[in-house]
């Protein structure tokens, strides 16, 4: 247990200093790209941060643990909306801009109703013999994923134009250097996730409980380490579009591509998954989007982290209430 404990800091150190790195060489490459900060946050390291994740979803799947897969992506979306923006927003109140309001918020809750569609078909349509995402269902939340991308890119090339207009002449890194900083950043991100996730869930096991518990509390906290570390270190830096994409891109990238991914590697049962974690999981989306509405017009600001955090807290309540 000593040994876990350990090993569980050494993690957490690794994926703060990943986060540094990441950050500052995203930061650079999207300026010398052209792309504006949001949609590096949102591909590069919006997917480099789910990379636990997609580990944890497709080992699970590759093994027959459908609890594991669903019950990681379930509870990281959750953990990502609710507590890392919500704390995001208590250091930083980020700007919303005209094409968050318009298409990447309501893409974020639209690939959750998808996937709710897609998973409960027999509880809302009557279809098939249980609740389960299979290999269509997958193949269709990884086409969706395809196409998502490519219009992310066209649109952060005009986004980042104006972008490089509007910023201050500065010193910048050469491009080796922050393509280094990013490789670095997330193998620092990706090393120190493993070392959290493996020794938690040691611990956790050791205290005895499930393995839909450990994959919604346990793996969906270490895995989504990096998120919480990179979108502090970018409010902490001022670059609150680099962290409101890093959500959203992880978001995205959790359903349509890992999700997706490990229903076609194994269709996966939905079975252990209850209305509170569906609720939830939507509510979290839907939380985004209201929030630019109330308080400070076109920002999500501290209210809205305070109210984001409380309901992570009361998800977390509801969650050991029925251990």
């Amino acid at each position: 247990m000593t040994i876990d404990i350990l090993l569980l800091l050494f993690g957490l150190a690794l994926v703060v200093f990943g986060a540094h790195w990441l950050v500052d060489g995203a930061s650079t490459i999207a300026r010398k790209a052209g792309l504006s900060e949001f949609v590096i946050g949102l591909t590069i390291v919006g997917m480099g941060t789910s990379a636990p994740e997609m580990v944890v979803s497709f080992t699970g799947a590759i093994q027959g643990s459908g609890d594991i897969a669903i019950g990681n992506i379930l509870g990281s979306n959750i953990f990502n909306t609710l507590l890392i923006l919500g704390i995001t927003a208590l250091i930083l109140p980020m700007d919303v801009t005209r094409d968050n309001r318009r298409k990447d918020i309501p893409v974020n809750i639209a690939i959750t109703l998808l996937l709710i569609v897609l998973s409960l078909n027999k509880k809302i349509f009557g279809l098939g013999e249980s609740d389960t995402l299979g290999r269509i269902d997958g193949g269709i939340l990884v086409a969706c994923f395809i196409a998502y991308m490519i219009v992310a890119f066209i649109e952060g090339k005009k986004q980042g134009a104006a972008e490089v207009k509007s910023a201050p002449e500065g010193k910048q890194k050469s491009l080796f250097v922050s393509i280094l900083l990013v490789l670095l950043g997330l193998a620092g991100l990706v090393a120190g996730g493993n070392f959290f996730v493996n020794s938690a869930t040691k611990i956790a096991h050791a205290i005895g409980v499930s393995d839909k518990f450990i994959a919604i509390t346990v793996l969906a906290g270490g895995t989504s380490l990096p998120e919480l570390a990179t979108c502090v270190v970018a409010a902490a830096k001022k670059k609150g579009q680099l962290a409101l994409g890093n959500i959203l891109g992880s978001n995205i990238f959790n359903v349509m591509l890992i999700l997706g991914g490990s229903a076609l590697i194994s269709p996966l049962s939905m079975g252990s998954i209850t209305n509170w974690d569906w609720g939830f999981l939507l509510l979290s989306s839907i939380l985004v989007l209201t929030g630019i509405f109330t308080g400070e017009k076109d920002k999500i600001d501290r209210a809205d982290g305070f109210l984001m955090v409380f309901m992570e807290i009361l998800y977390l309540f509801i969650l050991f209430r029925q251990l």
